[in-house]
Parts: structure tokens; C-alpha cells; sequence
């Protein structure tokens, strides 16, 4: 046995330490006490408190990290928040937003469609080849509400509105009093869009100050970006000739500034207006000197038709081009328009797009239809006020109905339409009011909604009595009216 052997009781009455102090028994029973060296102790409490304090070290950094990343990915959401709004806020001041749809509608004043078939127009015939040919008419329904003369201040606002004479009000060259409640495609593309650039190219300044109303407040206060006209008043430059030459150097600067205005600038909607064929078509009618007048239209038409190739090529943008006349000429001379004859009816439309619908390849297309069509084009929808006095019918894009027909007998309102869609409904509007001529709203009433292939239906209407009445037939893809105007007995 050892000289020294340990025992530490739980407790001891004899020994002077603490209960708990453990001590050593010698030989002779004497207890001695184990006391344990405070160095070490104090070693061990130091360790413990560097290890404490590395471990709160290694927390706190890798909380400051944790709320590092935290603030940059605030940072980067904030900053892609930031950049969503400003490319969705409304464009101000110099910036410029560009789009890839353009229209160019080009009117050449009093070509019959039969001159234009017979003729050799190279030019015209390349855009017809790309896209679609077809005769179209002007004069609105003959013997109704829409007839309207065929002449040409009328057929330009026909084109414009998307609506006949009974609405936009324009029946002669005069126009004194136009009703620019019914808005043309440039207010309209406008009001939607106002990013959006128009120009117009015209041999006739009437075209922008009369029946588009640029700067008046009744039309919209509306402004062109680009314009080029008013030669004609300039007689010192363009010294007025019984022969009407002054009015094709006049097209000829118009075609001038239109093809570099398009390659330079690219408007999204432009209105280009020629006048030398009417004035010779005036003076010679059918003749050597008007076949010649279009064959210089066809020259200036294929300039212009480059210079919208260039755009498509350099800028990838996608143009819709629409020729087209205003009224076509008598049969007897070829000297006069403004009746309801056939010839002086019958138009035409050339255009470089090729995938027309429905309506264009089984009907005949009015003058009213380009403006909905154009701004089918551009995805631009027309609003539901305007859609519901709209003459016209897109002639590309899906269409529903076409060809409506309303009649009232006693009490009996008997409504028909042609349908171009497989499925889908129509639902018929009726108000005895017109306010929308005077800028206000009408009270339309829902009379019912039925199949647009039954292309019929029947209402009594005996709480709607009126000597005045607009059916409106609304339809999934278009919306068509009509009018039922009674007289006073």
C-alpha cells in the first residue's frame, strides 16, 4: 500500500476544509487535504473564455455577412423595381420610343379602277404581286341616310373616320363644317399613343386644316410631327398653269419629301395625297393625257414604295402600305364625278399585305373599311364609343359579322347580318338617341344576345317607340350598325 491512499467523504465533522474538499490519509491514518494548484483552474477558465469569445466572434461575422447579402439582393430588387417603372412610365420631354408597325395610306385623286387595270404600272403591279388587289366603292348606301357624294373632301374623310357622310359631315370641297366628333385614325393613334409620330404629305393643304382639324380644339388639338404642304398657295415657286403642271411639280416635291421623310425619320402614320390625275381626268376625261398622268403616279407610288423597303430592311420594321383613289370617273367622259354611278362608285385598293381575311376576299370593300384595318395593323384598339359608329370593317384579323340589315315593322324590329365566324354570339344595341354627334354619350340597350350564325333575330320594341333608331350589332371580333331613320307624320 502506498503511503498515502485518497478518500473524500461526502462529509466530515474533523476535517477543516469543506465538505467537499478531497483529501489524502497517510500511514498513520492522519489525513492531509488534496488541495488543487489555482493556476490551473485559472488556465482552464481562460481557455473556456477565449474559445466563448472566438465562438461570439464567428456569430457576429457571420450575422454582419447574412445582412450584407440581405442589403445588396434589396439593393438589386430595388433597382430592377426602379427599372420596370421608368420603361412603363409615359415618355416626356426628348425621349424617344420607337415601334416597329407603320402605315402609309397614299391617295391618288380620281383614277376609275378600270383605267388603273387596263394601264401598265409596273410599279403598282410589283406592290400588288407582294400583297392584294381589289376593287372597292365609296358613296355609301345608295338612297339612304349614308349616301354621300362622290367627290373628293368626302371620300378623304370617308377613308379617315371609318365613316360615311352622315356622320363626318363633309359633302363638297368646301368643308365648312366638319364634325370631328367621328375621330380620323391620326387622334386616334394619338390619344392611345402619344409617342407615336404622323405626318402628311399633300398636294392639297385643306387635307390637314380642314378635315383633319390640326390645332383646333373640337378636333382634338391634335399636331402632325411631320408635314409638307400648302404649295399651291406659293405661286411665285409654283406659277399656276391652265395645263395643271404646277399641280405634278407639286407631286412631284410631295413624293420628294414623303420618300426621304420615310428613310429618314420612318413616321408610324402617314397620309400622302396626289391631285395631278383628277385635275387632267377634269380637262381631258378618258384619255392619252390621263392614261400618261398614271403612269407618272405608278413612278412616284414605286419611289415612295422604296423608300418603305429600305425601312423594312435597315430597321426591322414591319409597313403597311394601302393605295387607293377617292371616286372614280362617269362612263360617258371620264370628265365627272360626284353621282351614284357605278363608275364613279367603283375604287380600288392596292395593298403590300398579303393576309386578308374573309370579308376581303368574298366582298366587295368600302373606303370606311382601311381606317379600322390600319389600325387593326398597328394593334391598336379603336374605343368602344368610336367602334360603335364605325362604318367600316377590318380587312385583315378575324371579323365576325358583316353585311347588317335592320327593318321595323309596327313594333317588329327585324335584324339580319352575314356571318364570317364559326362560333361565338352577337349582341344587338338599340338607343333612340344620337348625342355622340354632339360629343356626348348615347344610352345604348341591350335588346338581347344571340348566336352570330343564326344571322337573324327578332325584338319587339313597343317601350322603344322613336322616329330615330341605332342598331348596334356587337360581335366578337368587329362591331357593325345601323340606322333606322323615319319620317315625322
Amino acid at each position: 500500500m502506498s503511503e498515502y491512499s485518497t478518500f473524500s467523504p461526502l462529509h466530515s465533522e474533523h476535517s477543516a476544509e469543506s465538505p467537499h474538499t478531497p483529501f489524502l490519509m497517510n500511514q498513520n491514518n492522519g489525513q492531509v487535504p488534496l488541495t488543487i494548484p489555482h493556476t490551473i483552474a485559472l488556465q482552464d477558465d481562460v481557455e473556456i473564455k477565449k474559445e466563448t469569445t472566438i465562438t461570439v466572434k464567428r456569430r457576429k461575422t457571420n450575422i454582419e455577412r447574412l445582412l450584407l447579402i440581405l442589403a445588396i439582393l434589396i439593393l438589386i430588387a430595388t433597382i430592377i423595381v426602379l427599372i420596370l417603372v421608368v420603361i412603363r412610365l409615359p415618355p416626356k420631354g426628348n425621349t424617344t420610343v420607337t415601334y416597329n408597325r407603320k402605315v402609309v395610306f397614299i391617295i391618288a385623286d380620281g383614277i376609275s379602277a378600270d383605267t388603273l387595270e387596263r394601264l401598265p404600272v409596273p410599279n403598282i403591279r410589283k406592290i400588288q404581286e407582294t400583297g392584294r388587289y381589289k376593287r372597292a366603292y365609296v358613296g355609301g348606301d345608295i338612297g339612304t341616310y349614308s349616301q354621300t357624294v362622290t367627290i373628293s373632301a368626302p371620300g378623304y374623310m370617308n377613308l379617315i373616320t371609318g365613316t360615311w357622310g352622315n356622320k363626318h359631315n363633309v359633302y363638297d370641297n368646301v368643308v365648312n363644317n366638319p364634325n370631328y366628333n367621328y375621330k380620323n385614325i391620326f387622334r386616334l393613334v394619338k390619344e392611345q399613343q402619344p409617342a407615336r409620330t404622323i405626318a402628311i404629305f399633300s398636294t392639297w393643304i385643306i387635307n390637314r386644316i380642314r378635315l383633319v382639324g390640326e390645332g383646333l380644339t373640337s378636333a382634338g388639338n391634335l399636331m402632325f410631327n411631320y408635314k409638307y404642304d400648302g404649295y399651291e398657295l406659293d405661286s411665285g415657286a409654283y406659277p399656276h398653269d391652265s395645263n395643271s403642271l404646277y399641280i405634278y411639280n407639286i407631286d412631284e416635291r410631295v413624293v420628294n419629301e414623303t420618300a426621304k421623310c420615310i428613310r429618314d425619320n420612318g413616321p408610324d402614320v402617314s397620309w400622302v395625297y396626289l391631285q395631278y390625275t383628277d385635275d387632267i381626268g377634269h380637262k381631258y376625261g378618258d384619255s392619252e393625257q390621263m392614261n400618261q398622268a398614271v403612269e407618272y403616279v405608278d413612278q412616284q407610288v414605286g419611289r415612295i414604295y422604296e423608300a418603305i423597303q429600305y425601312r423594312q430592311a435597315n430597321y426591322k420594321e414591319e409597313w403597311l402600305l394601302v393605295l387607293t383613289t377617292d371616286h372614280g370617273r362617269d362612263a360617258n367622259t371620264g370628265k365627272n364625278h360626284g353621282s351614284q354611278t357605278e363608275r364613279e362608285r367603283t375604287t380600288w385598293i392596292v395593298t403590300n399585305y398579303h393576309d386578308t381575311n374573309r370579308y376581303f376576299d368574298e366582298y366587295q370593300p368600302a373606303i370606311v373599311d382601311f381606317m379600322p384595318t390600319m389600325m387593326r395593323f398597328l394593334k391598336l384598339k379603336i374605343p368602344i364609343e368610336s367602334e360603335k359608329e364605325l362604318d367600316g370593317i377590318p380587312l385583315i384579323g378575324d371579323v365576325s359579322l358583316v353585311k347588317p340589315e335592320v327593318s321595323l315593322s309596327g313594333s317588329t324590329l327585324n335584324v339580319r347580318w352575314k356571318s364570317l365566324a364559326k362560333a361565338g354570339n352577337v349582341k344587338v344595341w338599340l338607343t333612340t338617341t344620337n348625342a355622340y354627334k354632339n360629343g356626348l354619350t348615347d344610352d345604348y340597350k341591350l335588346l338581347g344576345t344571340v348566336p352570330v350564325t343564326n344571322e337573324q333575330a327578332v325584338f319587339n320594341i313597343t317601350q322603344y317607340q322613336s322616329n330615330f333608331y341605332k342598331i348596334v350589332l356587337e360581335g366578337e371580333y368587329n362591331t357593325v350598325n345601323k340606322w333606322i331613320v323615319q319620317s315625322r307624320g
